[in-house]
């Protein structure tokens, strides 16, 4: 591991500036851009920006793909003065219209065909204007504004949260914030001026941004994907020479269900995983498909961006260990009564450091439930994200994901963790994937029914006897609902609240 990451936070537009001039910064489909090159056109962009006339903070939507303006923005906007919204392009026409109006959005860029979707009054008081004519008008302007001097706590970018308990909420990110999240990550994973990153997360989510900017800060070459289908990722893996690549549970299982050439397979020298957690199996094919890759389970939240990693070193001896505090966090497991939870004691996981969000944009009520001052052992002190997420930490000092508190089962006057019922289908090998779901019930309070989606060749009528020896009476799935697909969310998690919108629809049917 490097010497301690540097702790002091720069203007975020400065990370265009970290590379070596002539090193690759940025791979697009049709070209590269070298860190000189992606400076001048940061700084392009952002004197276009300038020139619109907007209050300094005022905010700018763009709803892309990973086009070259899409990766750009983030730096661009901080340069002008702006505040960047990253709009998830898979995102329909109604959840656009939201956070367009709840962030009082400015101006939205987009492409054509996703501007033609909007219906009156859609855009609010955000002028839309087309991803093409942004860049002529940019080129034609040709005001190139150079790197600014924003402060560590100046307001960088609002990224939207899905919305899974309500309407999407806004999390306010400093520059503070995204500057050391680039840094501590960039730290623990040992990224190198001659690494190669494929970006396949949403860049409106916190680790799709951070795969950009973590990159940058390293210096190292960062190649954006759209992808239809696995199989494009592992082309890309080995078209670019790609040794990073990050995604969630439900792409690892489809990637690691491909037919990778050794040479790809054998390039990658880093896996990270966010969004959900690893299970056993998974683990295991991961090692088997990727054998020379070092893999980084890790965990986090939007309201603080990432709070943990586990060292690949432990990864065979620990699979399902979601490790301990990244660089800049400090992670403590509080127990229900408030003190500080002992060892294999279980409780919510509360993040400190200067990786906090600033809150929720113009929700202080929401705010308050989320954002609490540190419990008083804490080291770092100010304020705190109570998680919601239930952990325990064990007696080698490693974090285990529990479940979360609002996602728990009640049946039988027991509280279940889905993700241990999920974590049993998992490791019986019939089941790729596995949702529990808690439905009412007027006998258990809540009876659990399991969703899943067979490997190939398993014996389907094997799974619930299966389950009933290997779990407690009350833990056992009422009903198991076989699927060929699982719906995946915008933010490429499996969709828990479609699936259970959907039994609680065929239930009362």
């Amino acid at each position: 591991m490097p010497a301690d990451p540097d702790p002091t936070p720069y203007p975020l537009d400065h990370l265009a500036l970290r590379g070596a001039p002539r090193a690759p910064a940025l791979i697009l489909r049709d070209r590269t851009l070298s860190f000189e090159e992606l400076n001048a056109r940061v700084g392009l962009l952002a004197g276009w920006l300038a020139a619109q006339g907007f209050e300094r903070g005022a905010r700018v939507a763009t709803w892309l793909p990973k086009s070259e303006l899409a990766c750009l923005m983030p730096l661009a906007a901080v340069r002008a003065g702006l505040v960047h919204v990253p709009v998830n392009p898979l995102l329909k026409r109604a959840q656009v219209a939201h956070i367009l109006a709840d962030s009082g959005a400015a101006l939205l860029m987009a492409n054509a065909a996703r501007l033609a979707t909007l219906e009156p009054g859609d855009a609010a008081s955000a002028g839309p204007v087309d991803e093409a004519q942004a860049w002529r008008d940019a080129e034609a302007l040709g005001d190139v504004r150079e790197p600014g001097s924003g402060g560590a706590h100046d307001l960088a970018a609002i990224l939207y949260t899905s919305g899974s308990t309500g309407k999407p909420k806004g999390v306010m990110l400093s520059h503070a914030n995204l500057w050391l999240g680039a840094v501590s990550v960039a730290h623990y994973l040992k990224l190198a001026p001659d690494d190669r990153v494929l970006a396949v997360l949403p860049l409106a989510f916190d680790y799709g941004q951070n795969q950009l900017l973590s990159s940058w800060y390293a210096g190292a070459g960062v190649a954006p994907l759209d992808y239809l289908t696995p199989r494009d990722v592992v082309k890309a893996v080995g078209r670019h020479g790609i040794t990073t690549l990050a995604a969630v549970p439900p792409l690892w299982l489809q990637l690691v269900e491909q037919a990778w050439p050794d040479d790809a397979a054998q390039r990658l020298q880093r896996l990270t995983n966010s969004g959900g957690a690893l299970t056993v199996s998974l683990v295991r094919r991961l090692r088997e498909t990727f054998p020379l890759a070092d893999l980084y389970p890790m965990y986090g939240l939007t309201e603080a961006f990432r709070s943990t990693y586990l060292d690949p070193a432990l990864v065979d001896a620990h699979p399902t260990s979601i490790g301990g505090a990244i660089p800049f966090a400090e992670v403590m497991v509080v127990a229900d009564d408030g003190a500080l939870a002992g060892p294999d004691e279980e409780g919510e996981l509360v993040h400190a450091g200067p990786l906090v969000a600033q809150g929720y944009w113009q929700d202080a009520a929401r705010a308050a439930e989320r954002f609490k001052p540190a419990p008083s052992f804490s080291d770092m002190g100010g304020s705190a994200v109570w998680s919601g997420d239930r952990v325990r930490r064990d007696a080698e000092g490693l974090l285990h994901f529990v479940g979360r508190r609002d996602a728990m089962i009640k049946t039988s006057g027991t509280r279940v963790s889905p993700q241990e019922v999920e974590d049993a289908a998992v490791a019986t090998g019939l089941v790729a994937e596995a949702v529990a779901i808690g439905l009412p019930d007027p006998l258990l309070g809540a009876a659990i029914h399991l969703v899943v989606r067979a490997m190939p060749g398993a014996d389907r009528d094997v799974l619930l006897p299966e389950l009933a020896r290997s779990l407690p009476n009350f833990m056992v799935p009422r009903a198991v609902h076989w699927r060929d697909a699982m719906p995946v969310g915008p933010n490429g998690k499996l969709d828990r609240v479609a699936l259970a919108a959907e039994l609680a629809k065929d239930t009362v049917a």
